[in-house]
């Protein structure tokens, strides 16, 4: 993106992407909270995951690959650990609903978890954490989706599982911490842009089906599949692999449904924990250490080449300020796709800010 790139107000992306899923079968709640949590995304910087994927999730409603309407399935419900069928409904607003119930739990037990099967796609991760943050909370948010397979095992080339991200919201003095990363070199997301647009990633993060490695993500979508490498790569995947294998445990083995289910359609299965500090050492205190190493990072003298050490989130934080004072830039090609799907809809796109 350029200083060129037209912006949108963030108020008018949000009517307008409702607009979109209204039309389509939402209902109203779904449909604003998922517009909320799509346009923070792209606020934030993470155009992969923001309106880029509503188009998507619009033709994904019309087919029947999504449940509109109702409530998840209360699976089982002890105080502070709660299991929900998602029944396939919008994965954002299951994920949004997660967050807040278990706030409330947490300010009564301590901590509260919620393990999430049969959700659809949840987004972008980072989107949920400031909703806790801002209570005094911290919170961990994991995902998978047990249809996709696309990241090998360390030592392995046939892909078995998925980037499987994981987020986590640290209050702190100050700003708060906002960490959103995955188990794997990089996301489905970007592999899937780059191949779209015949372009390479800037460095190898693949193995092709016959496990040498490359730098393009075409092999993803290539017969037989390539796959997607964990972080730490060749020598040192088996960080990554291990944190994919903890995430996967506790998405799909809490939730009780999983890859062994020979699972069908895009969808995801979710784990949200919420812990209140104030059970534990107290609030204050917590927010005086984490404070005390937030600054201590940025503080920290930066090696060659780099200008300042960030905290993550830290970017996420300055973009989402400044789009709300000047815009939110779009990627190119995700208006032109949203105006050609509201037209056969009858919607009027946004006008640029």
């Amino acid at each position: 993106m350029t200083d060129r790139t037209p912006r949108f107000s963030a108020s008018a992306l949000r009517d307008f992407a409702t607009s979109l899923m209204l039309a389509s079968g939402f209902e109203k709640e779904k449909a604003e909270v998922t517009a909320r949590h799509l346009v923070d995304a792209d606020m934030m910087g993470h155009d992969t995951h923001g309106l880029n994927l509503l188009v998507a999730y619009v033709d994904h409603a019309a087919s029947g690959g999504m449940t509109l309407t109702g409530d998840v399935e209360v699976v089982a419900d002890r105080p502070a650990a709660i299991t929900w069928d998602g029944r396939n409904l919008p994965g954002v607003w299951v994920t949004d609903k997660a967050v807040d119930t278990a706030i409330a739990r947490a300010r009564i037990y301590g901590q509260a978890s919620i393990a999430i099967r049969r959700s659809h796609h949840i987004a972008c991760l980072q989107t949920y954490l400031p909703k806790a943050t801002e209570q005094g909370m911290m919170v961990t948010i994991l995902s998978s989706d047990p249809h996709v397979a696309t990241v090998a095992p360390f030592g392995g080339r046939r892909p078995l599982y998925t980037p499987d991200p994981l987020a986590c919201g640290i209050p702190t003095d100050g700003d708060p911490i906002l960490v959103d990363i995955s188990a794997s070199i990089t996301t489905n997301g970007m592999s899937g842009r780059l191949a779209a647009e015949g372009k390479r990633l800037h460095f190898p993060a693949y193995l092709d089906a016959e496990g040498n490695l490359t730098d393009d993500p075409a092999v993803i979508e290539a017969d037989p599949p390539g796959s997607i490498l964990p972080v730490g790569g060749l020598e040192y995947g088996h960080k990554g692999y291990g944190l994919a294998l903890m995430i996967e445990a506790a998405t799909q083995g809490l939730s009780g449904f999983g890859r062994s289910a020979q699972a069908k359609g895009w969808g995801a299965s979710v784990f949200v924990q919420v812990t209140d500090p104030a059970a534990f050492g107290g609030l204050d205190a917590f927010a005086r250490e984490t404070g005390w190493l937030a600054r201590a990072c940025r503080e920290n003298p930066p090696r060659p080449g780099v200008d300042a050490v960030r905290l993550p989130g830290e970017r996420a934080l300055m973009r989402m300020r400044e789009a709300r004072e000047h815009g939110v830039p779009l990627f190119p090609g995700i208006m032109d796709r949203l105006t050609n799907k509201a037209r056969s809809l009858d919607i009027a796109p946004p006008e640029p800010c």
